[in-house]
């Protein structure tokens, strides 16, 4: 296979790489108890899916100091 000519500098190299970089996922918000969703899940909070109750979620037991 042939080899390049010229090493690329630097430079070019990290204008390449500029534009790859890790992004947040884009969350809704669950229309049932308010909490950030990735879109098209089930509400880990609450179980609730487009309004409609889709899993049965465990209630949290909360600790008490």
């Amino acid at each position: 296979m042939p080899h390049p000519t010229r090493k690329f500098s630097k430079t070019r190299t990290s204008k390449r790489r500029s534009s790859i970089k890790a992004e947040a996922p884009t969350t809704s918000v669950c229309s049932n108890c308010g909490a950030p969703v990735l879109y098209h899940r089930v509400c880990p909070e609450c179980g609730y899916y487009k309004g409609k109750p889709a899993i049965a979620v465990e209630e949290k037991a909360v600790k008490k100091k």
